[in-house]
């Protein structure tokens, strides 16, 4: 069974790679958010642990952003969830 669809808890499917792209760039939370804040996407440091931890919703252009900072595709980011599909 997929663990993105199934799973009560999970508010978003790219929390891992949210996080792994974080810290491929040795990136803090403040980091991010600051990266973030550039491109005027306000997602403050406890939001994005949130978005990290699967407890907040991430918006379609807060998604584009996340993966313009991290300068990879939509795609790429949301490997792991299509993979299990």
């Amino acid at each position: 069974m997929n663990k993105f669809i199934n799973s009560q808890k999970q508010l978003n499917v790219i929390s891992d790679m949210v996080r792994k792209y974080r810290k491929s760039n040795n990136w803090s939370l403040a980091d991010l958010s600051n990266q973030l804040m550039l491109l005027g996407i306000d997602i403050p440091k406890p939001s994005i642990q949130n978005i990290e931890n699967g407890k907040r919703v991430v918006k379609e252009y807060e998604f584009y952003a996340i993966c313009k900072v991290f300068n990879i595709s939509m795609e790429d980011m949301l490997k792991n969830y299509i993979n299990e599909l």
